[in-house]
């Protein structure tokens, strides 16, 4: 028995004329299935190769593909912002003037800016006093001075006015009119009453009133709670602590309502343009979580060290691994619109990666990483070395001072300093938002 004969068929032994024919039929049979392999094989091997050549060709169309989107959006933006402009310049110049107290600025404010200017050319903002809130509703969270830096770094505001009386008389509102040359006065559709008076009441007599839109979902009443939440918990003072279940339910219940949709963050990147060649690429990233005088301190110190400022904002799940309890705040989307109305930016990375890598700066063009001194971090430089050890091994990281050392952790140590205070004047303001969304509801 041999490998040419596994049977034994053609032996000696087995010489008769029907083992003969079985032995022929075998060999046959053995020959015509090793030819069918053989044919799989290569046919096989053939179609994946002619497969794979197919994938890949079709992935360099894709590529190719994605690319002339971006560049034809790019043109389509471009090309918007040309018409816009060319049609301001062909019109009068329009002001437009909005007010408030813009206490804890978030994204809702930004976007009632946009809004707002959006009805002129224009856009004058008051900053109320801290002593006209105080008798009105309660000291602010945030000093005047504060609230003014955060107003004044928002893209969509071209001047700002300091010490606003939260209710104008007449008086007021025609010395605003007839100083800053004012043609229009917008306020939020929403009502603003105080001690039953309407505190636009003067300027709607005037026939110079305009209402906008509100941002549903966001108001400084709902983060004031989500802060009440942390302060009650003290979730802050340790990002090892795990929240309890009674936390994680109310937490859920007081999560923001706020949908972003791609429209939403197409208007806030109005503007927004790929650097152009040439220019240097200074890359910061962070939370961002409650965006304020400190991350705008740090971002504007930063787009002097290049022409180009790129922000990266890490997602909620990074920001969580590094804080713990129910931080961030503000989830990755309304972080993202913070960081994106604010003028000293250029463009953000969404889901930043939390370790700077090769790849991202190559495909970024970044020319510098930098990082601030003071950080909302409780654990900062823990791991930078980790976290910029690309950048640092590329002699191109950079420790800024940072001149504003607000932090997070002020505002919510205020919160906790007075919360039986915060806790009361929320309970009253979220149940006149809740009217609110509850007469919205009915009227559609």
């Amino acid at each position: 028995m041999t490998i040419s004969d596994p049977f034994g068929l053609a032996s000696d032994d087995c010489c008769s004329p029907v083992h003969r024919m079985l032995w022929a039929y075998v060999k046959e049979y053995f020959y015509s299935v090793c030819g069918i392999a053989l044919t799989s094989v290569v046919v096989g091997g053939f179609l994946y190769a002619r497969n794979s050549r197919r994938r890949k060709s079709l992935a360099r169309e894709l590529e190719d593909a994605r690319a002339k989107l971006h560049y034809l959006q790019e043109k389509l933006l471009r090309e918007e912002e040309d018409s816009t402009n060319k049609e301001k310049k062909k019109k009068k110049e329009i002001r437009i003037f909005i007010d408030g107290a813009f206490d804890m600025l978030h994204f809702g404010h930004m976007n009632a800016f946009r809004l707002a200017r959006s009805l002129g050319t224009k856009l004058i903002v008051g900053v109320n006093s801290d002593d006209s809130i105080t008798q009105c509703k309660g000291s602010p969270l945030m000093s005047e001075e504060d609230r003014i830096v955060m107003v004044s770094a928002c893209k969509f505001v071209d001047e700002v006015v300091p010490n606003c009386p939260y209710i104008m008389n007449e008086q007021y509102l025609d010395w605003v009119i007839k100083t800053y040359n004012i043609d229009y006065v917008v306020h939020g559709s929403d009502l603003c009453i105080v001690d039953g008076k309407d505190v636009y009441k003067a300027a709607k007599k005037t026939g110079k009133y305009r209402s906008i839109p509100r941002t549903e979902g966001v108001s400084t009443t709902d983060i004031v709670g989500r802060m009440l939440l942390l302060t009650k918990q003290h979730h802050y003072q340790n990002v090892d602590d795990e929240a309890t279940d009674s936390c994680k339910q109310e937490s859920a219940s007081r999560q923001s309502k706020f949908l972003t949709t791609s429209r939403m963050l197409q208007l806030f990147s109005a503007g927004v343009h790929a650097p152009k060649p040439g220019q240097r690429v200074v890359y910061v990233d962070g939370a961002w979580d409650l965006f304020h005088p400190g991350h705008v301190s740090f971002l504007k110190e930063a787009k002097k060290r290049g022409d180009y400022l790129l922000v990266g904002v890490h997602g909620d799940n990074a920001v969580n691994r590094q804080r713990g309890g129910n931080l961030p705040l503000m989830n990755l989307h309304e972080r993202v619109l913070a960081v994106l109305g604010c003028r000293y930016v250029n463009d953000v990375v969404i889901d930043a990666p939390y370790n700077i890598t090769q790849e991202m700066v190559q495909s970024l063009n970044i020319s510098e990483v930098i990082r601030g001194s003071c950080s909302d971090d409780l654990t900062l430089a823990k791991d930078d070395t980790m976290r910029y050890e690309v950048p640092i091994n590329l002699n191109m990281f950079t420790v800024i001072t940072s001149s504003n050392s607000f932090n997070i952790h002020n505002i919510i140590r205020r919160i906790q300093k007075n919360h039986d205070s915060f806790q009361k004047r929320f309970e009253c303001k979220q149940e006149a938002e809740n009217e609110f969304y509850r007469s919205q509801a009915s009227s559609r």
